[in-house]
């Protein structure tokens, strides 16, 4: 590596390099949660993630003075470009110092890999694609992010918009507090949906079923999401691994399906915030980290409704009010008393109005950019 340039990651002591370099750049932040070392490794590993059966990724690390400066991924995520009929590449994954010769670097040869891939623009950050920890944090710098939810430094948009991206589309992030419900009023809403749907069932998904119950969140998902922004329709491959990946975590008090005569129609996958255990693990599982989570679980405060996806003809009729209220007031009695709705699209009225109904108020924004190549 020359000692002061960008080069691309080949060998095991570069990916060490690549995942290591944030737990040394956020050292002196009190709010910044270290994300498991094993989580980072399979995200990156083209082998093991599902993702990368179809796309390619290059990972890039920077060199200030004899220091890793920074890191970046160029994708090209193929199923993407075939949903939408573009030539977008992503980045994401990006970190840096607080030097915009090191940035735009990193920007350059992100860019350059992605040009010769034959992409036209490059949008993220996505790490390491749409379905994954994208956006930027543009504000509430100094609250500590809920589970898979991105921290940056603040400087990092004046970095970007410094490389020549510009704004694409904000995601939005709503917490509601427990105090703030308005348990009255969410019955008599909740009543009027069950008098038009009698044959209106929620239900909590069944984990000695899960393959079964992936499928109907997939296929919900698939036909909820279409139309938005960015979408991306998910494989049973990438959700089955997801869902591999949740069962040490997942919680049936929180994670439920909506049939309507038998037929699922909603469903919604809320999660226990594990970043208020994670914050205090430096990035490890084991040997330790194992135990935390199963003996300090009941230490956890807050909830993020990650999922939610109700299938067109019953969109905007109360189900997923009925949703979102059945994880409050099963959090309830567990002194669960804050929960987040994220991320919810800029543009996407409908999940706005959602929250507001419910009392909630706009915690954070994040941020997604563009750039023509």
């Amino acid at each position: 590596m020359n000692t002061n340039g960008v080069t691309i990651v080949t060998t095991d002591d570069e990916r060490k390099k690549f995942i290591e370099f944030p737990y040394g750049h956020y050292a002196d932040n009190d709010v910044w949660v270290p994300p498991l070392r094993m989580d980072q490794k399979k995200l990156i590993d083209t082998k093991k993630n599902p993702y990368y059966d179809n796309a390619e990724i290059a990972l890039f690390i920077a060199e200030h003075n004899g220091e890793i400066a920074g890191r970046i991924s160029a994708v090209v995520d193929h199923r993407f470009n075939k949903e939408h009929n573009s030539k977008t590449g992503h980045f994401g994954f990006f970190e840096c110092i607080d030097d915009q010769n090191t940035a735009d670097l990193l920007f350059r040869v992100a860019c350059d890999w992605l040009k010769e891939k034959g992409m036209t623009d490059v949008l993220g950050p996505a790490s390491p694609g749409m379905m994954d920890t994208i956006g930027l944090l543009v504000d509430g710098f100094d609250k500590q992010p809920y589970l898979m939810m991105p921290y940056n430094k603040p400087y990092y948009e004046k970095l970007i918009l410094g490389a020549g991206f510009e704004h694409e589309m904000d995601l939005l992030a709503y917490v509601v507090d427990q105090q703030d419900m308005d348990m009255s009023r969410f019955e008599r809403a909740l009543n009027l949906v069950y008098k038009r749907y009698p044959g209106l069932k929620i239900r909590e998904v069944n984990k000695r079923k899960l393959n079964e119950e992936v499928e109907i969140v997939r296929q919900i998902y698939n036909q909820a999401w279409k139309d938005n922004w960015g979408f991306l329709p998910l494989t049973k491959a990438e959700l089955q691994a997801t869902a591999e990946d949740f069962k040490l975590i997942l919680d049936t008090d929180f994670a439920h399906i909506a049939e309507i005569d038998g037929k699922p129609v909603a469903f919604s996958i809320a999660l226990l915030d594990y970043n208020q255990l994670f914050k205090t693990m430096n990035g490890n599982l084991f040997p330790f980290g194992f135990l935390k989570i199963l003996f300090q679980k009941k230490k956890i405060t807050r909830l993020r409704t990650a999922l939610l996806g109700v299938i067109p003809e019953y969109k905007g009729k109360g189900i997923d009010a009925i949703l979102t209220q059945k994880a409050i007031e099963k959090g309830i009695p567990r002194n669960l008393t804050r929960s987040e709705l994220s991320w919810v699209l800029g543009t996407n009225t409908s999940m706005i109005r959602l929250a507001e109904k419910i009392n909630g108020r706009l915690d954070k924004t994040y941020r997604m950019y563009r750039k023509q190549l």
